[in-house]
């Protein structure tokens, strides 16, 4: 299991270096700082399930919640949210390094 955390944690940082590149080109072209939202890269890359998790927190929690969550993730640059999932699966498949070395059993 600690394998799986540690390849999504990797996984997650390439996509977080992927983006904040994205972020660096479209800032140097448009001449002014241009991050893309989580929101944002979640419709390019997800749309449908954008869609779902809109019309399961409109019936299961209250359809002005929506509103509340939405105005959070055009708030947050993707990178970021990105590095913070990456830092919490890194943390949970971390394994502590053996105190003799490599060939203690």
């Amino acid at each position: 299991m600690k394998a799986l955390f540690r390849f999504l944690s990797f996984l997650l940082l390439l996509c977080a270096i992927g983006v904040g590149v994205f972020d660096a080109i479209r800032s140097v072209s448009t001449s002014s700082v241009d991050l893309l939202s989580f929101r944002e890269g979640w419709a390019e890359v997800f749309p449908s399930s954008l869609a779902m998790a809109e019309s399961v927190t409109a019936h299961y929690i209250h359809p002005e919640a929506w509103r509340w969550i939405e105005n959070g993730l055009n708030a947050v640059p993707a990178f970021a949210v990105l590095l913070g999932l990456s830092l919490l699966f890194w943390m949970a498949g971390y394994r502590k390094p053996r105190p003799l070395g490599r060939f203690a059993a």
